[in-house]
This record gives C-alpha cells, structure tokens and sequence, in this order.
C-alpha cells in the first residue's frame, strides 16, 4: 500500500495597501428661507449647489429689491444655479473647471428671466481652490481653527450688491472677482449668502467649527458631521436674525453709513461647507504564506 504524502494548505494572507491620492473636498449644507408673512414664496429667494462628485460648491442671492415690481428673484436664482450645475456637467472631462466661465454659460441661459442675483462659487482641485464671486455672499477660509482668508464683497452701496441680470442697473459676469487658493488637509471652507455673513462674526464662525469639527480628527467615516456643521453654524445665524437687539456684523455696518439698525437681519440663510481631507485608496494583493 503506498503512503499518500499529505500537502499542508498554506493560509492565505490578504495585503492592503494604502495608497495616497490627492486631496477632496467633503461637502454639505444648510438653508433656512425666510418666513414670510403670505407664504408667497414658500422658498425664499437664495439658491444653492453641492457635488462632492464635481468638487464644487455654490450659492446665489435673488436680490430682494424686486418685490416691489412683484417679481420673485428668487426664481432668476434657482435658475441660475441650475444652469450652472449642468455647464459643470458637460465639462466633467475638463482637468481644471474655470468658475468664472461656467458663470459666464449660466448667465447666458437666463436672459428671458426679470429679476437678478449676487452668485458665489468654489471648485476644488488637487489642493487648489477657485474661486467667482459677484456681490456680497462669500466664503471663508480657516486652517488648523483660524480664519486665514474672506472673499471680498463687492457693493455698490450699502445695502446694494453687485448682481447678475438682464436690466439696466445689473451686472455682467465680468464683474466677478476671481481668487485662487492652496489648501491643506484639514481646511475648512465655510460659504454663505449675506444671511448668514450679515448676521454671524467671523469668530463666531470659527468658534462653531472648533465646536462641532474636530480639526485633527481624519477620521472620515462620519460623513453627517459635515451636515451637521452647516446646520450648527445655520441655526445660529438665525437665532441672531431675530434677535432685535444684539449686536451683528449687519447693525454695525449700517451705523458707519449713518443708519439705525439694533440686532440681526431677518433673511433668507444658505450655509455650505468644505472640509479638506485625505483621499486614500485602499488596494488589496493576496498571498500565501
């Protein structure tokens, strides 16, 4: 009878490995519309956009002022945000998204529309911010819980921002002040219209963000954080909106030029964030051992 020679199955050892990519932006928002007293426009007049995917984000202002023709600008907003979201759609093949000239496609597909709008937009790219802004939303940049850049607004006068419309008085997207940014894991982006800007301190930001991001936790798992930081830094900015006698960026601004204005504005919030992380890819080899 012959020995059968046993053949001892070895373990099958799986290797990861993880492999640094360049950075992402993580992204998330807020919007709180304004309450109206007749419940015409149930969604105020702010518009936003968040893609994680295209690495983008925005947000456009219908200017109040054309309630007095009973035009909701609002609309002219929506619009506009919409049409830029598809133009990034049709350049995703593009390396570089130039925000100014996607600006420039959306703007050209609202000239049926009455009314006008401030607009804000940020695109990420390989540790690269670019940035458009027309009027007074904006964003903010901190790093490591400090705030290390604010965009510039751009008004004509008080109370009257830089627009983008199809009338007389409005703006074309020339106008729009371009900024390029380098960023580092671990950044924070926190963009809005002049609801929140008009309300909040920028410390008061950057004291939310302390709060409720920890900047050294990588951990990216816990995607709600985001959502979670827009709505912290949101609400707020609305609680300071109805507080009739507390000081805000907005009552600050209106004594210089000579106006009495005690306690927050009453507006239409949007907030977005972008939190700068790590993007690894997980590869795995199988061996045996």
């Amino acid at each position: 009878m012959k020995n059968k020679t046993k053949v001892e199955k070895k373990p099958l050892c799986l290797k990861f490995v993880l492999k640094k990519k360049p950075l992402k932006m993580r992204c998330a928002s807020f919007y709180i519309p304004k309450q109206s007293k007749l419940k015409l426009k149930p969604l105020g007049e702010d518009a936003h956009f968040v893609s994680c995917d295209e690495q983008t984000i925005g947000v456009a202002d219908g200017v109040s002022g054309w309630d007095k023709s009973g035009i909701d600008s609002g609309i002219y907003a929506r619009s506009l945000i919409f049409n830029y979201a598809n133009a990034i759609n049709d350049k995703l093949l593009l390396k570089i998204i130039d925000p100014k000239t996607i600006i420039r496609e959306a703007f050209s597909k609202n000239s049926n529309l009455e009314g006008s709008s401030t607009i804000c937009v940020v695109t990420h790219n390989n540790g690269m911010l670019r940035c458009a802004n027309i009027g007074d939303s904006g964003f903010l940049l901190f790093r490591e819980g400090k705030l290390i850049y604010k965009s510039p607004t751009q008004q004509k006068r008080f109370n009257c921002p830089f627009q983008l419309g199809n009338h007389k008085g409005s703006d074309g997207p020339e106008c729009a002040v371009e900024m390029e940014l380098g960023v580092k894991e671990g950044d924070v982006v926190v963009m809005g219209s002049d609801g929140l800007l008009d309300n909040l301190f920028d410390w008061e930001i950057q004291d939310i963000i302390k709060t409720e991001l920890k900047l050294d936790d990588h951990d990216d798992k816990y995607n709600n954080k985001y959502k979670d930081l827009a709505f912290a830094i949101a609400e707020a900015a609305y609680y300071r909106s109805l507080d009739k006698y507390g000081v805000s960026p907005y009552a600050i601004a209106s004594a210089k030029v000579g106006k009495k204005h005690k306690g927050g504005k009453i507006d239409d919030i949007s907030v977005l964030v972008g939190h700068i992380v790590c993007n690894w890819d997980i590869s795995s080899s199988a061996s045996s051992s």
